[in-house]
Order: C-alpha cells, then sequence, then structure tokens
C-alpha cells in the first residue's frame, strides 16, 4: 500500500519537477516533455486567470458589505430596507404555493425574482449602451454574488437542488417556461453551462460519488497543498466547468444519451460567449469570462472540501470521505452533503432527520462532521493556512478524542491516497 501511495504522490505532483524539459541524448527535447511542460504552463496559467477573476469579483462583494455596514449606520435606511424586505417575502409567500411544485421551496423562488430582477436588467442595459460602464459592471457582479458571496451561496444551493428535480421547482402550469430555470436560463450570467448539473452533476457525480471515476476526484492530491489545489486541480475542475470532462466521460461509457446533453448544453453556452464576444470583447471579459473562471475557482473549493477526508484504508467509501457542515448559514441545508449523496431524492427540509438516521452508519464508517464553520473556512484553514489544528477544533467526533488525536485524524485523511479504482 504505502508503495501504491508514493507512486500516487509522485504522479500528482509531477508538475513540481524541475525535469520538465529533459533532453534526449542528442539534446532534443521528447514529445512527452513537451507535453508536461506545456501542461504545466497551462494549468499555472489557468491558476493565474482563476485567481485573477476571484480576487475581482470578491473586492467588490467584500467593499459592497464594508458600504452596506456603513449604511447600516443610518436608521432610516435600516428601516426602509426592513420595509422593503418584509414586504418582498410576504408578496412571495402568498404566490409561492400557487407557481412552485412544492411550497417549501419560496426561499428558492426569493432568489430566483431577485437575480432576475438585477443581473438581468443589468446586462440589458450594457448591451443597449454597448461601451462599458464600470458602474454596471460593478452593480452586475453584487447581482451575482452579493455582499460576501451571501447570493453565490444561495444560488449555488439552489441551482443544485433544481438540478436533483425532474421537473425543477415550479408547477406543471409554469414548468415549460420556467423549468430549470437556474441552469437553464439564470447561470449562464454565472458561466454555468446548461446541463452541468442536470446531467453531469446527477448522473456522473451521484453515481461515482466521488470516486476514481468521477471527474471531480481530488483523492490523489494532497488537500492541505496550496500547491496541489493551485497548480492541478484548479484545471481540473476547468476541463468539467466547460463539459468536455463530464462529456469525455459519458462518451466511454456509451452514455449516448448523456453524451448528447451534455454537447447540447456545451454548444448552447458556447455559441452565447463567443456571441457576446463577437458584439464587443470587453464586455466578453467582464461579463462572461471573469464570471466563468471566478466559477471554477469556486467550485473548485466546493468540491475539494465536500470529499477532502478519504480514508486511506477504504479510499471508495463515500460516506468516510463526504463532509457534513453544519453553521448558521447552510442555507437549504446544502451543509447536510452526506445525507445528500446518500439521498439525492429528498426534499431539503428533510436532511436534518435523515442526518439522525444515518447516525450509526456514519459512526461505523468515520465520516466527518463539522460545527460552526462553512466550506469556505474549511477550504482556508485546510488548504490556504494549513491549521488543521484550527478545524481539530471544529470537528465533532463520534467518541471521545483529544485534541491532538484530531489532528492525527485530520492529517491521515487529508494525504494522497491510491487510486484502486
Amino acid at each position: 500500500m504505502e508503495a501504491e501511495v508514493s507512486e500516487v504522490i509522485t504522479a500528482s505532483q509531477h508538475n513540481a519537477s524541475l525535469s520538465l524539459l529533459q533532453g534526449s541524448s542528442n539534446g532534443v527535447v521528447d514529445e512527452r516533455s513537451l507535453r508536461r511542460m506545456l501542461t504545466y504552463c497551462f494549468e499555472l496559467l489557468m491558476a493565474l486567470l482563476s485567481t485573477i477573476a476571484v480576487l475581482a469579483v470578491a473586492s467588490v462583494s467584500f467593499a459592497g458589505y464594508g458600504l452596506s455596514i456603513l449604511l447600516g449606520k443610518i436608521s432610516p435606511l435600516v428601516k426602509g430596507y426592513a420595509f422593503l424586505s418584509s414586504t418582498y417575502d410576504q408578496v412571495l409567500e402568498r404566490i409561492g404555493p400557487s407557481v412552485l411544485r412544492d411550497s417549501r421551496d419560496t426561499p428558492a423562488l426569493r432568489l430566483m425574482v431577485s437575480i432576475t430582477l438585477t443581473t438581468v436588467p443589468i446586462f440589458v442595459a450594457q448591451l443597449v449602451l454597448y461601451k462599458v460602464n464600470l458602474l454596471l459592471v460593478v452593480a452586475f457582479y453584487l447581482s451575482l454574488y452579493g455582499l460576501k458571496f451571501n447570493r453565490f451561496v444561495r444560488m449555488f444551493s439552489v441551482k443544485h437542488l433544481e438540478a436533483h428535480r425532474r421537473q425543477g421547482f415550479f408547477s406543471d402550469r409554469y414548468d415549460k417556461i420556467f423549468g430549470h430555470y437556474v441552469e437553464f436560463f439564470l447561470a449562464y450570467f454565472y458561466g454555468s453551462l446548461p446541463e452541468l448539473d442536470r446531467t453531469s452533476h446527477v448522473r456522473l457525480h451521484h453515481k461515482e460519488h466521488n470516486g476514481p471515476h468521477d471527474t471531480s476526484d481530488s483523492r490523489r492530491f494532497d488537500r492541505t497543498s496550496r500547491w496541489d489545489f493551485f497548480s492541478g486541480y484548479l484545471t481540473k475542475n476547468f476541463w468539467t466547468m466547460v463539459g468536455i470532462a463530464s462529456y469525455r466521460y459519458f462518451k466511454a461509457k456509451g452514455q449516448v444519451k448523456n453524451e448528447r446533453r451534455m454537447l447540447s448544453g456545451m454548444v448552447r453556452y458556447y455559441s452565447f460567449f463567443f456571441v457576446v464576444f463577437l458584439y464587443n470583447w470587453q464586455i466578453g471579459i467582464l461579463y462572461l469570462l471573469i464570471p466563468l473562471l471566478a466559477m471554477n475557482f469556486i467550485t473548485a473549493i466546493i468540491n475539494w472540501v465536500q470529499h477532502a477526508f478519504y480514508d486511506p484504508d477504504h479510499p471508495d467509501e463515500y460516506f468516510a470521505h463526504t463532509v457534513t457542515v453544519l453553521d448558521e448559514v447552510n442555507f437549504m441545508n446544502e451543509g447536510y452533503h452526506l445525507c445528500h449523496h446518500h439521498g439525492a431524492g429528498l426534499h431539503w427540509t428533510e436532511m436534518p432527520a435523515h442526518f439522525d438516521r444515518l447516525a450509526d452508519r456514519m459512526r461505523t464508517s468515520g465520516s466527518l462532521v463539522f460545527r460552526d464553520i462553512d466550506f469556505m473556512d474549511l477550504f482556508f484553514e485546510m488548504t490556504l493556512l494549513r491549521r488543521l489544528d484550527v478545524l481539530a477544533d471544529k470537528l465533532v467526533p463520534w467518541e471521545p478524542m483529544t485534541h491532538e488525536e484530531r489532528v492525527s485524524l485530520l492529517k491521515k485523511r487529508t494525504q494522497p491516497c491510491a487510486i484502486l479504482g
């Protein structure tokens, strides 16, 4: 086993090797070395561009949050906002039962309406103006990501859960128009392809459970390594984001229907991307390319941490490596990720009860549960800051464990492990 792990580690860290260009005896660079060099350069470029993109939208999102704190000190504004928000909620509570398939999904309706009334008009206004307006760009990013990425977190949960509904959130009367409304319309503005959720996520990720054949599998990487994340996993995730990895998976498996679905989604999004760039390349960069690269970075983080803690003795046991993260935000119970993998068809309101039912199997499988921390914080502490001692304080062990034992467990479960599948 140790020899297998060593081989996997060596393979996963080939990009860090100093022998990227290995000349033959006559000094000519061989084809394999050239491919390695080009791959290495592309991975660094993808890491750089994705990081720049997410920093660009993050600067707007957090600056908006800072401004909101200052405006929150102005009493009339606070009261006015509270009144409008309350009225908005009351209206949606009234219309929710008549337009939704399940009235419990009213929080999703609120988000869909909010994005539609902000993002879409801003984008259309920019197309009409043609010349890039930086105020509109800032407003566009705020409409997409919200303050401190609050709106993005909610959008991600809504898009995720929508994918698991055969007919989306809306009732039969509205399904033909608004069926899978987030994935097939609003997600374009976030840089997310049609069929990436309904087909790739549901029919690939939930079938493989982040196993060795899953396009989002991360077991061959050191999940505490910044280098592994930036130099390798970001690019791996990018091929999934643009549909190519999923398309190749379905093609290799002979799943023609899913293969065609992915191809259809890729053609639709690529066409949209190309037309906007043809119309105005500056608008294309600011309104399409940056959100696409930012989406790559953020979803890479989410995929990286949601299945971060592989058991090296049982690397294919998804109960072990699928994380449960419980915090105050936990919009639509997104943090119950293991419960979702075990019962993807369950309504999100039923996840806490399902969590209690799974407790015994989770205990025997060594499934990890964290409290008072979200997925983004988990990434920062585990990978960027490498503070497993902080994560150990957030870990809820099934049996009594000392702090040192918790840290040792986390170290063991985040190291690269052999791909046996």
